[in-house]
């Protein structure tokens, strides 16, 4: 006996059916019907969309005349908001295509009072760019300058409102020069962005037999040893100050080659070697901070970033960790550098969960005073959103 198939529940293209099973009665609706459809929800979309910057208009004049762009941001408020569209997505679409979209809608609202000036470590085409458009979207003004110092000094003086750098790879570790630039640094973390780092092989000709020397930063050289290793273990490595100023310089000669992400081939017109990334990580990642220089409310999921200097005994480091052992709060990562005080002293770096204003970490805060000779708190920001 045939069963009578399930009606599916989405449409789908009418196809032959298979032996001894029955065709679907239900007609597959008319592609001009289907098309007026999403016409329709794109009109009721673009009209939402026209709405909420009217609000976002109405936010912006119930604050009063503020001095510039920076002072109508609040990165908590963005952070719960991605949050809450990440807690109602039921799919077709993911959380990370989702974010986005309303990343960039709530970038163009903002962006009516004045964009943002965004300091980052150019030529343009680095993945700090990248970190740039995800966290603050394309209405956002970007700055590329040549440093990550360069990018402390532009943020410090009022020349940018906000600079992102990096501080970490998932597989080669800290930037030490990014950490070494709080030591003596008033500006704040105000926030942190997660990218997916893809590192492509590009030359102007896009065949490997012609290359010779290949330009990256040395972060990108470490990130793709292995391949490097066993495909070009001849080719000449020339480090660089940004895997965009490397591609640049190879856009010159057919046997140069660079190594960096898909934007920096398309700015400066180059082939991929090979069409696969060849980091050895697949999971390849670099957290950057957002800098500025104020401390922002709690958002409802935050991380707080401390420098400690401690004094040199027995137990220091116990006496630093235990007072946030016992008022429960979660250390994410700790990390030493000398602290250009004395000599063989050292600062330490920690990553806590929590915000400053909690009542737990006020208390364990309170508590490590006692036992430090300095703290130093460089922010408390809305953990990394998808």
């Amino acid at each position: 006996m045939v069963s009578k198939p399930a009606k599916p529940s989405k449409p789908k293209k009418t196809a032959k059916p298979a032996a001894g099973k029955k065709a679907d009665a239900t007609p597959a609706p008319a592609l001009s019907d289907v098309r007026a459809k999403i016409d329709g929800i794109d009109r009721q979309i673009q009209s939402l969309i026209a709405e909420r910057a009217q609000f976002a208009h109405q936010v912006g004049k119930a604050k009063g005349k503020l001095a510039a762009a920076v002072d109508y941001y609040r990165p908590e408020r963005e952070a719960q908001v991605l949050r809450m569209v990440v807690d109602r997505n039921e799919g077709p679409l993911s959380d990370e295509v989702l974010v986005h979209v309303f990343r960039e809608i709530m970038s163009a609202c903002l962006a009516q009072q004045e964009p943002l000036k965004i300091g980052y470590l150019g030529p343009e085409g680095t993945f700090s760019q990248q970190a740039v458009l995800k966290h603050f979207g394309r209405s956002a003004h970007g700055l590329p300058l040549a440093s990550i110092e360069e990018v402390f000094q532009e943020v410090a003086s009022g020349n940018a409102d906000f600079g992102v750098v990096p501080v970490e790879n998932s597989g080669q570790g800290t930037i030490q020069i990014t950490l070494d630039m709080f030591l003596t640094s008033d500006l704040k973390i105000c926030g942190e962005v997660e990218l997916r780092v893809h590192q492509f092989l590009m030359s102007r000709s896009g065949r490997i037999d012609d290359i010779e020397r290949i330009y990256a930063h040395p972060q990108s050289f470490a990130q793709t040893a292995g391949w490097l290793r066993a495909n070009l273990p001849k080719v000449e490595k020339v480090p660089v100050s940004s895997n965009a100023e490397g591609a640049r310089r190879a856009r010159g000669n057919d046997d140069a080659a660079a190594i960096g992400g898909e934007s920096a081939a398309h700015v400066y017109g180059l082939k991929k070697v090979v069409m696969s990334p060849i980091q050895d990580d697949k999971d390849n990642t670099t957290r950057f901070l957002v800098i500025g220089r104020s401390l922002f409310p709690p958002s409802g999921h935050d991380r707080t970033s401390v420098l400690v200097f401690i004094h040199d005994k027995p137990g220091a480091l116990f006496d630093v960790l235990s007072p946030f052992a016992r008022h429960g709060i979660s250390m994410n990562r700790i990390e030493s550098r000398p602290s250009h005080h004395a000599k063989w002293e050292y600062g330490f770096f920690i990553d806590l969960a929590g915000h400053i204003d909690d009542d737990a970490m006020k208390l364990a805060l309170a508590e490590l005073k006692q036992h430090s000779a300095q703290i130093k708190v460089l922010g408390s920001y809305p953990v990394a959103v998808p």
